[in-house]
């Protein structure tokens, strides 16, 4: 994705222009030795004794308590429980980059069938979220579609200017319309009474041996076990992702946010573009959202207001901190305001009201210039707040 980082000067002064980091995290200084420590003289020999009776009487029995207590250090018996059993939980937490969730939520949401989660655990079989290429089989990406797959599957979702498998929002959603197209196909199937099982075990051993060989079987084929029962299997780590509260406060991560404005009438999305005004291409750091002068702006999360004021390019200004999301800071912001309906410092709900709609700043005309910064960066607001692709 083309993102910029957003800091509170840039907030204040309305460029949105990323100041460099200057500061190297975990860098070593090079060129200096440490002072080496004095050398120890060598210890002097000494004459090795024979072990005595008592010696040779009970180190037998001592080496035998050491084996047994290192085994059962390591593991015990077969089946014995262990006082951790984290390694064992398939519902552990698992670490996902927050940006994906609301692309997962909005690839699942094209058909019934499919779950964020189901999304997600395939991704996990496929890649292991690596985007790292397959050279062997020529699979690309986290969800490791090959050229061919990709040109009758992929789209420019995310708006960045390119469709690559390699960009994952692109990827999870091409990959959601791949599995919804295999719903539609077996769900048929079933209603023609040609197959019999679940309909998502049916989709996955469609994706990985093909409709065909489901349909000659009649049922989950033999050659697609494996890849369910492994899917399957990851299927716990991610089910927190179905949960639309999973990113309130104290879940997990990634709830859909609430619109900002109503209707939801995107004008200009998220990406690089012609500023209509300044004729500047660079990227536009969130969405325009159609709506008329003095039209109701809401929050779109519970947060803390962190900033409210008129700039130069953005007029009157909001940013909203909505705390993190596993470990990281979800802000939104609303520009082009013609009044702000609330201060610094004030908790706000979400869908509470917080300013109206205007052409304050760098504007051709009234609407509201809508952004997500995801830890410090910007990134498309669409599957956050428009599940449906609006």
């Amino acid at each position: 994705m083309n993102d910029e980082r957003l800091t509170v000067a840039q907030a204040a002064d309305g460029t949105g222009a990323p100041r460099p980091d200057i500061s190297e995290p975990g860098r070593a200084d090079r060129g200096v030795l440490p002072e080496q420590p004095e050398q120890p003289e060598p210890p002097r020999k000494r004459k090795r004794r024979s072990p005595g009776p008592v010696t040779l009487l009970l180190l037998p029995a001592f080496v035998t308590v050491t084996g047994v207590a290192a085994f059962l250090a390591l593991g015990g018996l077969p089946g014995q429980a262990t006082d951790d059993d984290s390694a064992a939980d398939p519902s552990a937490a698992v670490d996902i980059d927050p940006s994906y969730i609301p692309w997962l939520r909005k690839a699942a949401s094209a058909c019934t069938v499919l779950e964020p989660s189901v999304l997600a655990a395939q991704i996990d079989q496929l890649s292991g979220w690596s985007d790292d290429s397959d050279e062997l089989s020529g699979q690309k990406g986290i969800a490791a579609f090959t050229d061919d797959e990709w040109r009758t599957w992929g789209k420019d979702d995310d708006g960045n200017g390119r469709s690559s498998p390699r960009d994952p929002a692109d990827a999870i959603m091409a990959l959601g319309r791949r599995d919804c197209s295999l719903a539609g196909t077996v769900t048929e199937l079933r209603t023609e009474g040609r197959i019999n099982g679940d309909l998502v075990e049916l989709t996955l051993a469609a994706y990985a041996a093909g409709p065909d060989a489901v349909t000659e079987a009649g049922r989950v084929p033999s050659t697609a076990r494996t890849y369910l029962d492994e899917v399957q299997a990851l299927l716990p780590r991610y089910e927190a992702l179905d949960r639309e509260d999973s990113g309130s406060a104290g879940g997990t991560a990634g709830a859909l946010l609430t619109a900002p404005v109503s209707p939801l009438t995107i004008t200009s999305p998220f990406g690089s573009r012609e500023h209509p005004l300044t004729g500047v291409t660079k990227l536009h750091t969130g969405v325009d959202f159609a709506a008329p002068q003095g039209a109701q702006v809401v929050a779109a999360r519970r947060g803390r207001v962190v900033f409210a004021a008129l700039t130069s390019a953005y007029g009157n200004r909001i940013v909203i901190d909505h705390g993190t999301i596993q470990g990281k800071r979800v802000e939104t912001t609303y520009s082009h305001l013609s009044s702000l309906g609330t201060a610094v410092g004030q908790t706000v709900e979400a869908g509470a009201p917080i300013g109206r709609v205007g052409s304050t700043g760098l504007s051709t005309g009234p609407h509201l210039h809508f952004e997500v910064v995801l830890d410090g960066y910007y990134t498309d607001p669409r599957p956050w707040v428009v599940p449906d692709g609006v």
